[in-house]
Parts: structure tokens; C-alpha cells; sequence
């Protein structure tokens, strides 16, 4: 399986890049618009948003975290995180994914319906992925799953066969090891 390259129009580019993804942290300040603004920075680039996740961190301060996963060149992931550092609102960026040392997750709730041995299995399976019933009936429970984005993938896929109706994600949050704040 190749990676995907990405080639520039401009003859100082040089060499193709291997398309990346990348985990970025924005500090912002809690005011309406500050989002739209965000995001039109990424729709009128035609940048992709893989996902996405904002909360207020700092109320005292007017403080919101936004979590971007996003993919690109490592040149195009720099000028998102140049482009992102001029707006008036952001305080800080960080990609965490060259950070090295940081820790990302999301939550998922998982509905699945079944009977007989499909919810037995359904059942062993949770319980070796660590999911916890939030809600069962008869024919159907609702999974709470946490972790990396690929494991909430393969529980996903296994349950599939079992009788997957439908899935709610969360979208990565991610934060740096260590004492050291962001």
C-alpha cells in the first residue's frame, strides 16, 4: 500500500510530500463567531476537518480548547497552523502530533441490536474492548466506549455483523504528557 503524495505548482516546492494527519490544539477566546471563524479558515482553503471537538477550559479566563484533526503535507499543515496563529481570537497552537508526547481520545456510544447469540457475543466483545452498557432492552444495548480512534474503529467493525444500528463519536480530544501546561 503507497502513501499518498502531494506535488506543489511552484518549482521551489521540490520534492513530493507524504500526506499526514495531524492533531492540533487551539486556545481561543470563548466568544460567538470564534468557531465559524475557525472553520471558514479550513472550508475556504479547502482544507478537510477530519474532527473536531470544542468545550470551554478556562471559565475565569473566557478560555475554549478546539481540537482539530485535520490532514495535509507538513507544509500545508505549517500554514494552517501560521494561518490559525494570525486570527485575533487564538492564543496559542499546537500540534500535538509533533509534540510526540501527547495522549488523544474520544468516546463513542454504540447501539446494537439482537437476540440469542448475537447479544451474547455483542456482550463478550464489550467487555474485552472495555465498553460499558449504558442502556439495554431486550433486543438492543448502547455501548459507552473510550480510547484511541482506531480501537472505537475496530469495535465498530466487529459489531457490524452483530446487528450495528447506529454510532454517535465524540471526535478526538487530545492533551500533552508531563506537568507542563499548553
Amino acid at each position: 500500500m503507497s502513501t499518498p503524495t502531494s506535488t506543489s505548482h511552484y518549482p521551489s516546492a521540490g520534492i513530493a510530500q507524504a500526506i499526514e494527519i495531524h492533531t492540533l490544539s487551539v486556545i481561543v477566546d470563548n466568544e460567538p463567531g470564534v468557531l465559524a471563524r475557525v472553520i471558514g479558515l479550513f472550508s475556504g482553503r479547502g482544507y478537510n476537518i477530519e474532527s473536531l471537538t470544542v468545550s470551554e477550559t478556562e471559565h475565569q479566563k473566557h478560555l475554549s480548547r478546539i481540537t482539530v484533526v485535520t490532514r495535509g503535507t507538513p507544509m500545508v499543515i505549517e500554514q494552517i497552523m501560521n494561518q490559525l496563529d494570525r486570527m485575533v481570537p487564538v492564543h496559542r497552537v499546537v500540534d500535538m502530533t509533533v509534540m510526540g508526547r501527547s495522549i488523544e481520545r474520544e468516546l463513542a456510544m454504540v447501539k446494537v441490536r439482537g437476540k440469542g447469540d448475537h447479544r451474547v457475543e455483542a456482550l463478550r466483545l464489550a467487555d474485552a474492548f472495555r465498553a460499558r452498557v449504558i442502556d439495554a432492552t431486550v433486543e438492543s444495548f448502547v455501548f459507552e466506549i473510550t480510547g484511541a480512534a482506531d480501537k472505537i474503529d475496530q469495535f465498530v467493525s466487529l459489531m457490524l455483523p452483530l446487528g450495528l444500528v447506529e454510532v454517535s463519536r465524540t471526535g478526538i480530544v487530545a492533551i500533552a504528557r508531563g506537568p507542563e501546561g499548553m
